[in-house]
């Protein structure tokens, strides 16, 4: 009797323990490709739980999604300008920072920033910069120049390049360029330096290929287009694409002169997740010397924490497009109040339609 007893007694332990790992689950909302799987799987051992993850291409899809009820994430990991567009609809919760005691290896540059001074509610992780990535053989052969946004937005260079380019489908990452390139902030908000960038769009698109916030990073590694406008993260995947398939090309990408927009992407805890208690684990593990190198060396993506530097490797580190040397020229995009995202929305829609 007492042996059937402790059978049963084993038999609802077990019940027990994968009945709690179910319900051990982290919900995290993020960019594609920005957690590896080994270090995802590293987190899951060493909280005992499972991650989950849900993918979004852009600020404006995770910011549409959440603002059309979607619920139950735990983590986001918005840009800086959405990071304030959040805080300002009351949609996240502030960090317990006792749980983060690896909150002390962000570099100070990084931390008290315009979008959540004080960092009341978010976490920096890592920061792109957007330019241009390039089929660096063929730009050579076609002589064209490599370090101007005129790339993508002239005719004179575009003759060239017709089919072969492509750009990112974001309304305030391309307009951006476009500001740049006519010597204007990307925070500008006049109306006629608007119209302004939507003409050269305009004057430009039936050059390019496609908008695309993901698929330019195959299609540039295999040779399928030559110059992409995107991020430095995704160059670099591309280049390693293409130099690990022994293609009988180099992939190269460079900051414009004229300047470019930088994103510091953060960890946020999200109102209606469940689980704050696992995501600040997961933000402190994450925080990690060694885990944070992760997103630099897999990736490409730059890194704000000092502890992560050591393990990240020197030909990343060295690399000035993604960890830039001189960030003068580099801008970061802020939220707009609800009159100018309206008629920046009805823009994009002009250049989508025509």
């Amino acid at each position: 009797m007492r042996r059937w007893f402790a059978v049963l007694l084993a038999l609802l332990l077990a019940a027990a323990a994968v009945l709690a790992r179910a319900e051990d689950v982290l919900y995290l909302y993020n960019w594609n490709n920005y957690i590896s799987d080994e270090t995802a799987r590293r987190f899951e051992e060493s909280c005992h739980c499972t991650l989950k993850q849900d993918y979004y291409s852009d600020n404006e899809e995770m910011l549409a999604k959440l603002e059309a009820g979607a619920s139950g994430y735990d983590i986001l990991v918005p840009t800086g300008n959405a990071v304030e567009s959040l805080i300002r609809r009351g949609a996240l919760r502030p960090l317990d920072k006792t749980r983060l005691p690896h909150l002390k290896n962000i570099k100070p540059a990084y931390l008290d920033a315009w979008y959540d001074p004080g960092n009341r509610y978010s976490v920096p992780y890592a920061y792109t910069v957007t330019l241009l990535g390039y089929n660096a053989t063929k730009l050579r052969e076609l002589n064209l120049p490599t370090d101007t946004w005129a790339l993508i937005f002239e005719p004179k260079y575009l003759a060239k390049l017709k089919g072969k380019v492509t750009v990112l489908n974001s309304q305030r990452e391309l307009m951006g360029a476009a500001m740049l390139y006519l010597g204007h902030s990307p925070q500008d908000k006049d109306p006629a330096e608007w119209e302004q960038a939507k003409n050269l769009i305009l004057r430009a698109k039936p050059y390019w290929a496609t908008f695309s916030n993901s698929t330019y990073i195959k299609d540039l590694a295999i040779g399928n287009i030559w110059v992409a406008h995107g991020y430095s993260n995704d160059m670099y995947r591309a280049q390693q694409d293409a130099l690990a398939a022994h293609r009988p090309f180099a992939i190269g990408f460079a900051t414009p002169k004229e300047g470019a927009v930088l994103a510091v992407d953060n960890f946020v805890l999200h109102r209606s997740g469940r689980r704050p208690d696992l995501a600040h684990r997961f933000i402190d593990f994450m925080l990690e010397g060694r885990n944070a190198a992760d997103v630099s060396n897999l990736i490409g993506a730059g890194n704000p924490n000092a502890a992560a530097l050591p393990y990240i490797r020197p030909d990343i580190a060295g690399n000035p497009a993604i960890f830039p040397r001189d960030t003068k020229g580099l801008v970061m995009l802020r939220d707009f109040d609800a009159r100018s995202r309206r008629l920046l929305s009805r823009l994009w829609t002009e250049i989508k339609v025509k």
